[in-house]
């Protein structure tokens, strides 16, 4: 069944995984002639769908791919997924602030360094 919306492909997908991770297959198929990316997610009982065009679709099938990877390596979803979430949420100008902040400590550490030498 093809779905056109993401984050039901992506539900149900993990959900799909989760029911039996022995026999789910995730397969990407891109082709070159169309311009277009085919994701399909399958238990040979149910087959799930999803194309694009859309380069900012790949951010979306790399997270996909880090939660299979994860399931099939641990049974666990990626911690690092909270991680990120919690990441987007914080306002951008703390990334200026962390910038400044390691300008700082490699200043310090230069310093450091040239009075051990002199």
């Amino acid at each position: 069944m093809l779905i056109e919306h993401w984050d039901a492909f992506y539900e149900q997908a993990v959900a799909l995984f989760r029911q039996n991770p022995l026999k789910t297959r995730f397969v990407t198929k891109y082709r070159h002639c169309d311009g277009k990316l085919w994701l399909k997610v399958t238990d040979d009982a149910t087959c799930l769908q999803y194309k694009t065009d859309q380069q900012t679709d790949l951010r979306k099938i790399e997270k996909l791919n880090r939660m299979f990877f994860s399931l099939m390596a641990t049974g666990e979803a990626p911690a690092e997924d909270v991680e990120m979430a919690a990441a987007e949420q914080q306002p951008q100008q703390q990334g200026p602030q962390r910038h400044g902040q390691q300008q700082q400590q490699q200043q310090q550490q230069q310093k450091g360094k040239k009075t051990r030498k002199g």
